[in-house]
């Protein structure tokens, strides 16, 4: 073997490598955008905040899930009605945000920097399954069939609405 031959494998494995890198990337590309801003907010604003936030997402779900005046929301266009829904519960996480953050102090809490990166995950998997079953966002936007295998099946949106929660029980101190 020549030095230009094992040149040759060197770039065609880093080239190789690079591109499966990047494929992993994009793939789940969703979850990794949503997942760092879950972990910048952690970082910078404070965990009590974080956990106020992951909180927060449980109580705007239950008050959308009973919200009164559902026919008053277009539902045509597919992407003016997901706007308006997103809006809506967007509005009622943030009312709940405010509340909660009165309440939750972060004096009193502790959670590792593994444990923000899971609970960071795990808050990103919460709304990307929402996404798919309360949103319907594949209505205007399809995933890659990576994220739709983790998030499409109906019997794993029991799991990715309970892990946040889960993991503040074990995580948090």
């Amino acid at each position: 073997m020549t030095a230009a031959d094992g040149i040759a494998q060197v770039n065609t494995f880093a080239t190789h490598t690079a591109l499966t890198a990047w494929g992993v990337a994009s793939a789940f590309l969703a979850i990794i955008v949503l997942s760092a801003a879950f972990f910048l907010f952690a970082r910078y604003v404070g965990r009590g905040p974080f956990v106020a936030l992951l909180l927060s997402l449980y109580g705007a779900y239950a008050i959308y899930l009973s919200f009164p005046f559902d026919s008053l929301i277009p539902t045509a266009p597919a992407l003016t009605a997901l706007l308006w829904h997103l809006g809506l519960y967007a509005g009622l996480a943030f009312a709940f945000y405010l509340i909660l953050r009165r309440v939750v102090v972060s004096d009193f809490l502790y959670i590792g920097i593994f444990g923000l990166i899971a609970l960071s995950f795990l808050g990103a998997g919460f709304l990307l399954a929402l996404g798919y079953h309360v949103f319907a966002v594949t209505a205007v936007y399809h995933f890659t069939p990576a994220i739709a295998a983790l998030f499409e099946p109906n019997q794993y949106f029991f799991w990715w609405f309970v892990a946040p929660a889960v993991g503040l029980f074990f995580l948090a101190r």
